[in-house]
């Protein structure tokens, strides 16, 4: 039964913008480091460490909302993807970065903003799955 379940969910098409969307997460098949983390780069932004084993690098940023990337290993040994609102001050000083959101969560917000940066952004994870560095899984 549960292996049939899993054929389920991997035959099951969830569409961005949807409540289950808002339940994926996007997990890369390899740990992020020095050496790799470049080719996660958006946008012509880089990711930066922020502190042992994170990384953040801004998504989108407007004056009523923000958006960055957050990069850990946050489901057991599995790196994901997630994002997190941010508190911008003076301009460009990061005060405050919110507790991670499932991928999908972030995308969703993002598309009530801006619908075109939300495609974008899910065109980026459509080339990191194209080049096998990652895959979209549902959590429950």
């Amino acid at each position: 039964m549960a292996e049939e379940n899993e054929n389920n969910q991997d035959n099951m098409e969830i569409t961005p913008g949807s409540k289950e969307f808002g339940k994926m997460v996007f997990r890369l098949n390899n740990a992020v480091n020095a050496e790799n983390v470049s080719v996660l780069n958006y946008n012509g932004a880089e990711l930066e460490q922020i502190q042992e084993g994170v990384y953040a690098q801004p998504a989108f940023v407007s004056d009523d909302f923000n958006l960055f990337f957050v990069i850990t290993q946050l489901i057991g040994d599995d790196w994901i993807i997630s994002f997190s609102k941010a508190t911008i001050e003076n301009g460009n000083e990061i005060t405050d970065l919110g507790d991670p959101l499932p991928t999908g969560e972030g995308l969703n917000l993002l598309g009530e903003v801006s619908a075109d940066d939300a495609n974008n952004l899910l065109s980026y994870f459509g080339t990191l799955v194209d080049a096998k560095r990652g895959e979209w899984r549902l959590i429950e």
